[in-house]
């Protein structure tokens, strides 16, 4: 088996009760034969169209003579430096394939100007531009496609020489693509993004910049009987009761690298798991954690740890008293095991784990402001340079930084949580990701960090769809220098800001608190949001 899981405490007892009716429920077999009904009915239309990626090694397996041909090509013409313009799902696999193997991948998956400048001025001679998008009318992807087109044409490059593209059959990309001249390479449009780590948005990006996808296609070839299988010790069912079905529910799942050789695996995870169980005020709230974090040794009884490591069950990883979790195994095999789970999950939660209803929600609150440009609402008040604006809940009893972040604070229920938001740039400024275990710290409830708009493809449905607890901080960087969109009538710092503002309104409206703080100066404004959360 290339994939062992070992469990403890409620998950193991979850496992106990649970796994034996779904393997006696032909569960498995139902998955991979495609069976829609799984779901139930309001699910099934959706399900129907969503289970390519159970048949994803089969069918990917010809496109990794074609990547490879175009990889040599490329290197052929000194072209040896890969940029991925995607979010979510069309960046996310690539992105843990790329940094598990160690490969050279440039993951641009942010409309912050300064982050996409950096990234403009790296190696620009020498790279190939990888455009990815499932519905081919992403706004971020296609205004990344449109400032490197502009720059290639300034450097005297041909962007037909360069630019790559990775979209579903009949798409708009697609037909824009082809009538450029761009290269192509469709995907089975039968997978969800979230689904998608084995088929060309896995695969385009990571094997141009040179991992060997046979043998990732290889790993995940070798569970798939296992995961066919109606038994007992199937991975994928006993991952999906374990995560879904523990009694009380432990519906906080903290993911942690443990000695693992994946790389940026739990990013990946968080995101399939969100957005597939968030909904119908049910699902699992992926909280990413590094080994040090406050909530492994508070341990809230709402959380459940699991643990991503070499060796699951060896004495190196021994469990807890609270019980965990611990998964090993190879990259190419968690991502098919990962997903039979949430799918499995979805089953257990009694929810349609195919679909997205409330993302569409803040894209299209962004969109009305891009196209309405309102002047934005005046700050509740300025402390040291920090803008700070929220909903009246939080805000009006504030009357400092200290105070706005202590009301928002306040408003974590017992069984909630508290997800931070930056909308800054993650390259120059990562230092911002260790606010959260210092505001774990403090409230002692499990805390998530989303770099924005990069979360919106990932956890945002969550913070809709599921259960009305979450409180939300944003963290907005005004730009320093901003960075126009060809063709459109936007820059990048128009868009990023109206994702914010459109997310925050969409929280609002859903009943969420929110605290807002744009920054004017991010080294600084760092140090004194250290200083009022301690």
């Amino acid at each position: 088996m290339n994939v062992r899981i070992s469990v403890s405490g409620p998950a193991a007892d979850a496992v106990r009760r649970v796994v034996p009716s779904l393997a006696a429920e032909r569960l498995a077999t139902g998955i991979t034969g495609l069976d829609a009904s799984l779901w139930g009915a309001a699910a099934e239309a959706e399900a129907a169209r969503r289970l390519g990626w159970t048949e994803a090694v089969a069918v990917s397996r010809p496109l990794v003579a074609e990547i490879a041909t175009l990889r040599d090509e490329l290197r052929a013409r000194g072209v040896d430096h890969v940029v991925l313009a995607g979010m979510g799902g069309s960046s996310l696999a690539p992105e843990v394939i790329a940094r598990t193997a160690r490969a050279d991948l440039t993951v641009l998956d942010s409309t912050e100007p300064g982050q996409v400048r950096a990234a403009l001025g790296d190696r620009l001679a020498r790279t190939a531009l990888v455009v990815s998008s499932k519905s081919g009318a992403t706004v971020e992807t296609d205004s990344q496609r449109r400032v490197y087109e502009q720059a290639f044409r300034e450097a005297g490059i041909d962007p037909v020489t360069r630019i790559v593209v990775v979209t579903d059959p009949g798409s708009p990309l697609e037909a824009a693509a082809r009538e450029a001249g761009y290269r192509v390479f469709t995907a089975d449009p039968d997978v969800g993004g979230r689904y998608s780590a084995l088929t060309a948005f896995g695969l385009v990006p990571s094997g141009l910049a040179g991992v060997d996808l046979d043998e990732l296609l290889d790993e995940a070839e070798a569970i798939e009987l296992e995961l066919a299988l109606d038994a007992d010790d199937n991975p994928g069912l006993v991952l999906g009761a374990a995560i879904a079905a523990t009694d009380p529910r432990r519906d906080k799942l903290a993911i942690v690298t443990d000695g693992t050789h994946l790389v940026g695996f739990p990013d990946w995870a968080e995101q399939l798991i969100a957005e597939s169980t968030g909904k119908d005020g049910t699902g699992i709230l992926p909280v990413v954690l590094g080994t040090g974090a406050p909530e492994l040794a508070r341990r809230p009884a709402d959380l459940q740890v699991l643990r991503l490591v070499d060796d699951a069950g060896t004495d190196r990883h021994r469990h807890g008293d609270d019980g965990e979790i611990h998964v090993s195994g190879t990259l190419g095999a968690q991502f098919l095991v990962w997903e039979y789970a949430t799918a499995v999950a979805g089953r257990l939660l009694g929810i349609n784990p195919f679909d997205q209803p409330d993302v569409e929600s803040a894209k299209a609150a962004a969109r009305g402001l891009l196209q309405a440009r309102p002047e934005p609402s005046p700050a509740a008040f300025v402390a040291g340079g920090i803008e700070v604006r929220g909903t009246p809940d939080v805000i009006g009893a504030a009357s400092d930084l200290g105070s706005a972040l202590e009301v928002l604070l306040e408003e974590i229920p017992a069984d909630g949580y508290l997800a931070v938001h930056a909308y800054v740039d993650r390259v120059s400024h990562p230092r911002f990701a260790e606010l959260r275990d210092l505001l774990a710290a403090r409230t002692g409830r499990p805390v998530t960090f989303g770099w924005g708009p990069r979360f919106l493809h990932s956890t945002g449905q969550y913070h809709k769809g599921g259960p009305a607890n979450g409180v939300f901080l944003q963290l907005v960087q005004r730009p320093a220098e901003d960075l126009a969109v060809p063709g459109r009538d936007f820059t990048l710092g128009d868009l990023i800001a109206a994702q914010a503002s459109g997310d925050a309104t969409v929280l609002a409206e859903h009943g969420r608190p929110v605290l807002t703080l744009t920054l004017s100066d991010p080294a600084r404004d760092l140090a004194s949001l250290r200083g009022a959360i301690d």
